[in-house]
């Protein structure tokens, strides 16, 4: 899909900020549709289809979360979410409610452009692809090899589940209840939310070349994690 072909709808009741995104959207290729509303963001996807849509959680009529929750009951367009710092909880939510990715206000438009493109090889890729390679690290999921510099590494069933599960959401967000549900299904919340920190550290002992400044499994404060993937 070349940015020629690629509509992008772009949800914000601010109208600077749609006018920005426009104009920087519209300057690389991309055909943009806008919205104000949430009720209007509805209308504009089943009219205009869009490939991405950019969504605003503050919207006057229907919050960001609610209007993720109504379009994955039909659709699964790739939807990032524009946010402040001061809403983490309102957008941990609409993660959890079926967004792919985020970006806190205010952002540079490089960053959003690389989101899109992101989300629009996943869109197309889908998430059943059975290899995965970041950096030095390879993930077969149908041999269920991990391998470092092509080196064989040994998992226990947890650390594979959850490296697993970051495989299959390469490159997006993944919020911690997310990771829990994935993971431990019906375990207490809290109770997961430990073994997933101690997990998440022995991975990131056998796959990062520094365990402290984490280059695969990225930590995304207060929402989750990460993981990057160049494939």
């Amino acid at each position: 899909m070349t940015e020629q072909e690629t509509r992008v709808l772009v949800a914000d009741d601010e109208e600077a900020i749609r006018r920005l995104l426009h104009a920087s959207l519209a300057a690389h290729g991309y055909s943009v549709h806008e919205a104000s509303t949430g009720q209007q963001t509805v209308e504009e996807v089943r009219g205009k289809h869009p490939h991405v849509i950019i969504l605003d959680l503050g919207l006057p009529d229907l919050s960001g979360t609610e209007v993720t929750r109504c379009l994955r009951e039909w659709t699964q367009i790739p939807i990032i979410i524009l946010s402040v710092r001061g809403e983490e909880s309102e957008k941990i939510a609409a993660l959890d409610a079926g967004a792919d990715d985020y970006l806190t206000k205010p952002f540079g438009p490089g960053e959003l452009l690389a989101r899109i493109r992101a989300a629009l090889r996943r869109a197309v890729t889908g998430e059943a692809d059975s290899v995965l390679v970041s950096g030095a690290l390879t993930v077969d999921l149908g041999r269920r090899e991990v391998r470092l510099s092509g080196r064989l590494v040994s998992l226990t069933p947890i650390e594979y589940d959850l490296l697993n599960a970051f495989v299959r959401h390469a490159g997006k967000v993944l919020t911690h209840r997310q990771i829990v549900r994935e993971v431990w299904g019906g375990v207490h919340y809290d109770d997961a939310l430990h073994l997933l920190r101690v997990n998440i550290s022995n991975l990131r002992n056998k796959l990062e070349d520094d365990r402290t400044r984490p280059a695969l499994i990225i930590t995304e404060p207060g929402v989750g994690y990460r993981l990057r993937s160049d494939s």
